[in-house]
């Protein structure tokens, strides 16, 4: 999801950079950014949940660590963490690129280059 994310909003980039797109042209690729907009709007949700249960899950294993350490508590633990780190990074790149979407079409709509 993060190639195709960055792949498409370099395409966006390139596209605005473009001075000869119709009116007609700027509103079938706005559109489209909305439909984009959407589709990775739902992932980022998704990886939101995913990435809120993990970070409850390791606290409560935390939690459980202090109140009764057990060694594979702490196994637990350093699984959680281990799987948190990467579903952080990916939903900290699904928000970036989606607010860099935002404003790729805000900048569709109101014309502008940079």
């Amino acid at each position: 999801m993060e190639k195709r994310l960055k792949n498409y909003i370099s395409r966006m980039e390139a596209l605005l950079e473009q001075e000869n797109m119709s009116a007609e042209e700027r509103r079938a690729l706005g559109e489209e950014v909305l439909v984009q907009i959407g589709f990775f709007q739902h992932e980022r949700l998704v990886h939101l949940i995913v990435t809120v249960t993990f970070a409850l899950l390791t606290m409560l294993a935390i939690l459980g660590c202090v109140l009764a350490p057990e060694p594979m508590l702490f196994v637990l633990v350093l699984l959680l963490l281990i799987l948190l780190v990467p579903y952080i990074r990916h939903y900290y790149i699904l928000e970036n690129g989606v607010q860099k979407l935002y404003t790729c079409y805000d900048r569709l709509v109101s014309n502008k280059k940079r």
